[in-house]
């Protein structure tokens, strides 16, 4: 390699840096305190938290509903789910979008930390991952895991 091409590949002078991720999404609206810190309660409420279209005996969309199937095959007790219909608050819905930076509905968390909409959870279950997870954090036994 001639001095040329390795000085210019290490040298910060001759190229700009670039970020290739800007700072904050461009349509965002800033959270209010107050949604915020509700949101931060919501989402530790329970083992896991589910913000959904709809509820989970009558899911509003397709996703919603095979996230709450994923639950249910993986033998999750929906007495340990909070879930949050955010077609019954749109504050909720654009605010909870803007507080996990993930633009999609359904949302899951477990144990207030958030693992993404059913895109994550389908490819979490598919793999193995998900169950792994639900009981390393003791929501799910492992013989009713080893079950399924």
């Amino acid at each position: 390699m001639n001095f040329f091409r390795a000085a210019t590949r290490t040298s910060t002078l001759m190229r700009p840096a670039m970020n290739a991720r800007a700072q904050g999404p461009m349509w965002a609206r800033w959270l209010s305190d107050a949604l915020r810190s509700q949101l931060d309660k919501d989402v530790k409420s329970k083992d896991i938290v589910l913000f959904m279209k709809g509820t989970p005996d009558q899911p509003m969309c397709g996703f919603s509903r095979a996230a709450v199937q994923i639950m249910q095959v993986q033998g999750v007790d929906f007495d340990k789910v909070q879930t949050f219909n955010v077609l019954a608050d749109d504050e909720l819905r654009q605010g909870i979008k803007e507080y996990s930076e993930w633009p999609t509905i359904p949302q899951v968390y477990i144990k207030g930390e958030f693992v993404g909409g059913c895109d994550i959870l389908l490819n979490m279950h598919q793999s193995g991952d998900l169950e792994d997870l639900l009981i390393k954090e003791g929501i799910v036994p492992e013989e009713v895991a080893g079950e399924q």
